[in-house]
């Protein structure tokens, strides 16, 4: 196979992510809307949550629709949220990234490439981050479709992937999966037991506690401790900037979903090169 034989393909399967990407951002929307409300995510087709009008298949093409609409419901005319589009764009260039970040050589990479199929792994839990970042953003709450969900399928792919937690074989992948799902559920179970002693009243949503345990189960335990360090920095910053520019008190209601789903799509991108940026500060070889 040729040098160009290769750029052409990897030019193909690049766009194909991209485009299954916005594609998977139009169904998480539904998921996003449906599941806090707890109505089925099959049926009925999508529509306008406004008038009920079914939305035809022409008008629901991610991204193209919304633009062409202008960002209008085509029967009441009634304006369609942002956050549709948003959730497409966000999904399919995080899709694209994994793609770019693991099908690729690359030499500035700490890591080889050893497995492709961490691939569709990586998108299924990047899926179930968005889902459970505007869900939390709106209603305080992560579905434990995401969590719970999150926390029984990643020992199951480390499996049959186990790659994953950065081994070759099975038992290895579950065995590290366990324990980054043991580490994350046990370490912010354990701050928000102690900070709900010391403040008497709820400290951490147990919510948080399970997106924290899937994406150990995911990621690792090393990954868990950076999240815990990284959610926490950002939360204290992103709040300290709300409390600047809006009215916004420090008894308010912040979701910490969010912060602990940035947290882990930074690790997951540039996780290696932090710890090894943090080794050689810290004096090691």
């Amino acid at each position: 196979m040729t040098q160009q034989d290769i750029l052409f393909y990897a030019t193909l399967f690049g766009f194909f992510s991209l485009f299954f990407g916005l594609c998977i951002g139009s169904f998480l929307n539904v998921c996003i809307w449906r599941i806090p409300r707890g109505e089925s995510i099959v049926r009925p087709g999508s529509h306008c949550p406004k008038c009920g009008a079914a939305i035809r298949w022409y008008q629901n093409i991610p991204v193209l629709s919304w633009l062409c609409l202008r960002g209008k419901c085509a029967n009441c005319r009634e304006p369609i949220s942002f956050r549709y589009t948003l959730v497409e764009l966000l999904t399919g260039l995080l899709f694209l990234a994994v793609y770019l970040q693991w099908a690729l050589p690359s030499p500035l990479k700490l890591v080889p490439i050893e497995s492709p199929a961490i691939i569709p792994c990586y998108w299924l839990l990047l899926a179930g981050l968005v889902v459970g970042t505007f869900v939390d953003f709106e209603h305080f709450i992560i579905p434990d479709s995401v969590t719970l969900g999150g926390m029984a399928v990643g020992p199951v792919l480390c499996c049959f992937v186990p790659q994953l937690q950065g081994e070759t074989v099975w038992y290895k992948g579950l065995l590290w999966s366990a324990v980054g799902e043991a580490v994350g559920f046990g370490t912010l179970f354990l701050v928000g037991w102690l900070g709900e002693k010391a403040f008497k009243k709820e400290a951490m949503g147990f919510g948080d506690v399970k997106l924290l345990g899937a994406i150990g189960a995911f990621l690792g335990w090393r990954a868990t401790l950076f999240v815990i360090f990284a959610s926490s920095l950002l939360g204290s910053v992103c709040g300290l900037i709300l409390m600047a520019c809006r009215d916004v008190k420090m008894q308010s209601r912040i979701p910490f979903g969010p912060y602990l789903a940035a947290a882990a799509v930074i690790w997951l991108f540039w996780g290696e090169w932090l710890l090894y940026g943090y080794i050689l500060l810290a004096g090691g070889k």
